[in-house]
């Protein structure tokens, strides 16, 4: 796999060859000799990471560093200052301009290694943050390829799922993974016919026998990452549909043994269906729908989950308000 270079910016030859036989062993390197060659440089070679060093003519690294930040196309590249100037205040003006890190010549090749390490381990973990999301909208979008009625309501669903679980007293982590792994719920509706999933009445029981099988298909998707975020959502995908009461699909199961993430997206999808126009219904009024969730306790949703429904009533509503302004520019 291609490797993006680190780019090595001083005037000062020795400084550049210095830092060439730390590095080289174990990165590809470009580099450059004044402020404006690194410029050049930067939307060459794109590199990884600039090492950049401050005292230079004309153009010095905290010019340069500010360029760097101010252009959309290369504020994301780390740029560490490695400086003669060992001052506090030359090591803030560095972080100021836009640094990650600061090091001071004469520089220690331990130190020069396990910096390098660390920003460009820090890079490649934001990288994967970020393919992890678009993975995540890319199987949520997928799950209503073939349901355009349901519009924004995977999202919409995910942002009460976040403010529901807070409400249950969740850490902010596990509230932020539940947020996630919520509109991957029915990615196992694409493996179920656009008739079925478009049509205007209720279903017979050979299409609703059909219709279950999303729970287990969605499941069959997900559960093949190791990932914690969709193992997360391949037991949402699963379970969602089962009732507090024993009464749900796909396996019946009761109260506890229905798992937490499952209960919340349960209650917070119901919530979000019974508000939105679907083939088969009108919305129903908001107060019918939250009188519906309270009256359902025990039954359909978990009674403390009902309670950490009502108690975050004012901020899901102001989601939904959010999201309605949304749905009508």
């Amino acid at each position: 796999m291609h490797q993006a270079p680190i780019l090595i910016v001083d005037d000062e030859p020795h400084n550049l060859a210095a830092l060439e036989q730390i590095l080289s062993p174990k990165y590809p390197l470009v580099f450059a000799r004044s402020g404006k060659d690194a410029i050049f440089a930067v939307s060459r070679h794109s590199p990884s990471l600039v090492l950049l060093d401050i005292e230079m003519p004309v153009m010095d690294g905290y010019t340069v560093c500010r360029q760097l930040k101010a252009n959309p196309k290369t504020e994301g590249i780390p740029v560490i200052f490695v400086s003669h100037l060992a001052e506090v205040g030359d090591e803030a003006a560095g972080f100021d301009a836009g640094a990650v890190d600061y090091i001071v010549k004469p520089v220690s090749p331990r130190i020069v290694l396990a910096r390098v390490h660390t920003h460009l381990s820090l890079v490649l973990a934001s990288s994967l943050e970020q393919s992890y999301r678009d993975a995540i909208h890319m199987l949520g979008e997928a799950g209503h390829f073939n349901d355009a009625n349901t519009g924004a309501h995977i999202w919409r669903m995910a942002d009460y799922v976040g403010v529901l679980a807070e409400s249950y007293g969740l850490p902010y982590d596990v509230c932020a993974q539940l947020e996630l792994a919520a509109p991957m719920h029915d990615t196992g509706k694409i493996g179920i016919p656009h008739a079925l999933l478009i049509k205007p009445g209720k279903l017979d029981a050979s299409e609703w026998a059909v219709m279950k099988q999303h729970c287990r298909i969605g499941y069959d998707i997900l559960i093949k990452s190791n990932a914690p975020i969709f193992r997360m959502a391949a037991e949402i995908a699963l379970r969602h549909h089962e009732r507090w009461d024993g009464s749900g699909y796909p396996d019946g199961l009761v109260g506890e043994a229905i798992p937490l993430s499952a209960r919340i997206v349960a209650l917070a999808d119901v919530f979000d269906a019974l508000t939105m126009k679907r083939p088969y219904k009108e919305p129903w009024p908001l107060d019918r729908v939250i009188q519906t969730v309270k009256d359902s306790a025990g039954s359909h949703f978990d009674p403390k989950l009902v309670s950490a429904f009502e108690s975050a009533l004012p901020r899901i509503l102001d989601i939904k308000s959010v999201w309605d302004a949304k749905e009508n520019q």
